[in-house]
């Protein structure tokens, strides 16, 4: 999390160009993106990872079955979208709103199916890339389930890139979609190459 909010001031820095009007608009986005990392991400994020842990706690204790994930999902799925960062930064009254709501519904349901996975354990582990191998028992495991929730991702920068009026942003719609798009991409890259460190280990 801290990374993601550390890459996307580097990305302002770095990418940010509007032309003539770069005097006025870098300040404003700049602004919106401090308070926003500062006020929003960070608590938001957290509040959807204990959310999704909370959740799959429950569904190991109260046993794994359809019905009872799909209860819990019920559940705690309105309290994950309340903290879900594109769909509060998106106009519920658009279109495109019902689209966002539900890929920040599947990939609910795919962190929820990740953490149970992890929770699963009972091995002795070192770190988190010791305990994703005993969770994911090969590598190909691992890189279709980051492949999954990549396209997650993928899907909702896609639906904002379609009709950026969805955003409730005022200043800079296109610069943070071209943003966010670059980051995006940078990430998949690091945990491709993250993935591959961890189960190709020197």
């Amino acid at each position: 999390m801290e990374l993601s909010i550390k890459k996307g001031k580097n990305l302002i820095d770095t990418e940010l160009d509007t032309g003539l009007l770069n005097f006025i608009v870098r300040p404003l986005v700049k602004l919106f993106y401090e308070n926003w990392a500062k006020n929003d991400i960070r608590d938001n994020t957290l509040k959807q990872i204990y959310l999704t842990l909370d959740a799959g706690i429950k569904l190991l204790k109260t046993g794994i079955s359809i019905d009872n994930f799909n209860q819990i999902v019920k559940e705690s799925l309105p309290k994950y979208i309340q903290a879900d960062q594109t769909s509060l930064q998106c106009n519920k009254h658009h279109k495109n709103y019902v689209r966002i709501i539900e890929v920040a519904r599947e990939t609910f349901i795919n962190y929820l199916k990740e953490v149970v996975k992890l929770l699963e354990v009972e091995d002795d582990v070192e770190d988190y890339g010791d305990l994703c191998r005993v969770a994911f028992k090969t590598k190909k495991d691992a890189e279709e389930n980051l492949m999954n929730q990549l396209s997650f991702t993928d899907r909702g920068i896609k639906i904002v890139e379609e009709d950026p009026s969805i955003l409730k942003i005022p200043v800079g719609r296109r610069i943070i979609i071209k943003i966010l798009r670059k980051g995006f991409l940078q990430t998949k890259k690091e945990f491709f190459k993250s993935l591959n460190e961890t189960y190709n280990p020197k």
